[in-house]
């Protein structure tokens, strides 16, 4: 089938609308102001907001269900759409472009060029268009052809009896052809999960692991992941002047090393410090930057803290806005690789070295902890467990991307470390959480090659290597039972806890057993 098919509809598209392809940001922005889509932001943003939706719609998200993703999809995890269902969709929503102008853009993903997908987004808003020319790769020369087109119509409404939607809003991939239908939403994170989505599905044909994760690399070529669920600290902590970034989100890692899927950042901006941040709060003040549902003052300063719209706030921009960025969006193998959690029991420690064995099961489980007050009806710490720290991108079964990762992790022999940016002294509302400058160090001591060979107890029953000193952390911060007051409850809170990540484990167990 190669390109024909997406020649075939640019095609169509093209008999219908007008399409302005590949513009560049000065007129896109200008296009946005002028139709009415956001306003120009103090420092040259454009600031924008996508009404009712203001973060994924994962319940409206729809895999195509035909022979080449019946045996592969995770379908537990996954809705199907017929195939029938998904062409009277694509028929529809071309049907609805007829007569109007829309925005096209030729682009790429994956930094390596073995593993590049040509990426054609047409999408009816000029901001949505600046959106994912940040986020994406943007080729020296815009060609034509694509391997993904992805079709974005946020005013057009599904029909979930004619189309097989839950509702009027509808994400649909059909993964044999590599297209995408997005109706109904406006929020922009849709199209860039797309392409990852359809990146998970394919990479692992090719023997390359897809990530969701931040990477950087020192100044000796040392390439370090960071895993982690929202809140742990994986952008704030893959942003260090001392290192380049890499990417801060999807990344491929194949034989030879690891590579961006990006070539743009999509920060989550509520609270942003310019003293912890500066790096990304610079970057969300550049012009052609997008600011997604960030209230403005009335001198058109970006309200960081104003989470009236949500909290889900963000910013993209392109990775060259940042000013220490690796080369080409490659690195080597990783020599370090990092499990980030938020643990609001207080039982974890702070720090402590895995084997790979213990690290794929970290992988699989992918926990963080929800505190109370996030939301409604939490009133104790929750745990919350997404399997590769990505499920709703990860259209097969976990274990598919965990044996990739142990094959990856056994083959670099990188160092493995779970680190805990969360509560200690106790669970949320009695511990307090973790200082950035104790886990900065901690980071630091782990990418330098310091705790490889440092003393250290067996955690009893995680069965993790923690360890006893580290220069500058007090050895009782190293000891999260040490620091509760009352140790029967530490013991009860991390039995507890345990219990949490076996039961969650055991639907993995039957799959492993099964297939071998």
């Amino acid at each position: 089938m190669g390109h024909a098919i997406h020649d075939e509809l640019a095609n169509r598209i093209g008999t219908l609308a007008m399409v302005r392809w590949d513009e560049l940001p000065p007129t896109l922005v200008e296009t946005a102001l002028a139709e009415g889509e956001g306003r120009l932001a103090a420092g040259g943003a454009l600031a924008v907001t996508t009404g009712v939706f203001t973060g994924r719609s994962v319940k409206d998200k729809f895999i195509v269900r035909d022979a080449v993703t019946e045996p592969h999809v995770w379908w537990d995890n996954s809705q199907s759409m017929a195939p029938e269902a998904f062409e009277r969709l694509l028929a529809d929503m071309l049907a609805s472009t007829a007569a109007r102008t829309l925005h096209g853009q030729h682009l790429l993903a994956g930094a390596d060029a073995r593993q590049q997908l040509r990426v054609s987004v047409i999408t009816e808003t000029a901001w949505h268009a600046l959106f994912i020319r940040n986020v994406l790769i943007r080729p020296e020369t815009p060609g034509e052809g694509a391997d993904v087109t992805i079709l974005h119509l946020p005013s057009f409404t599904a029909d979930p009896a004619r189309h097989g939607s839950r509702t009027g809003t509808v994400i649909a991939l059909d993964m044999a052809r590599k297209l995408v239908l997005i109706a109904g939403t406006a929020y922009a994170g849709e199209i860039k999960k797309s392409v990852f989505s359809l990146f998970n599905f394919h990479a692992p044909f090719a023997d390359t692991l897809p990530m969701h994760c931040s990477a950087n690399v020192g100044r000796d070529g040392d390439v370090a992941l960071f895993f982690g669920l929202s809140g742990t600290g994986k952008t704030t902590l893959s942003n260090d002047p001392e290192r380049l970034l890499i990417g801060d989100d999807e990344h491929g890692w194949t034989a030879d090393g690891v590579f961006n899927l990006e070539g743009g950042c999509y920060a989550k901006t509520v609270k942003l410090s310019p003293t912890a941040e500066p790096q990304i709060h610079r970057a969300t003040q550049s012009f052609g930057t997008v600011l997604e549902n960030l209230e403005l003052d009335d001198a058109l300063v970006p309200l960081y803290d104003d989470i009236s719209l949500t909290e889900n706030t963000r910013a993209a921009y392109p990775l060259e806005t940042l000013p220490a960025v690796a080369e080409g969006g490659v690195g080597g193998k990783p020599r370090t690789v990092v499990f980030l959690t938020a643990d609001a029991f207080g039982v974890l420690p702070p720090i402590a070295r895995l084997t790979p064995e213990q690290a794929v099961f970290h992988f699989l489980s992918g926990y963080t902890a929800k505190v109370a007050g996030t939301e409604r009806g939490i009133t104790e710490p929750t745990a919350t467990f997404s399997a590769c720290f990505g499920a709703p991108f990860m259209p097969l079964h976990p274990t598919v991307y965990g044996r990739l990762l142990e094959e990856r992790l056994q083959a670099s022999g990188a160092r493995i470390y779970l680190l805990n940016t969360g509560w200690t002294g106790g669970a949320y509302g009695v511990g307090k959480r973790i200082d950035i400058a104790t886990t900065r160090r901690l980071l630091n001591a782990a990418l330098s090659g310091e705790l490889e060979h440092a003393e250290t107890r067996i955690e009893p029953l995680f069965g993790m290597a923690v360890p006893l000193r580290v220069e500058g952390v007090s050895p009782r911060a190293l000891d999260p039972r040490a620091n509760w007051a009352d140790v029967t409850a530490y013991d009860a809170a991390a039995s507890k806890l345990q219990d949490l990540f076996a039961a969650n484990y055991r639907k993995f167990d039957a799959v492993q057993v099964a297939a071998e």
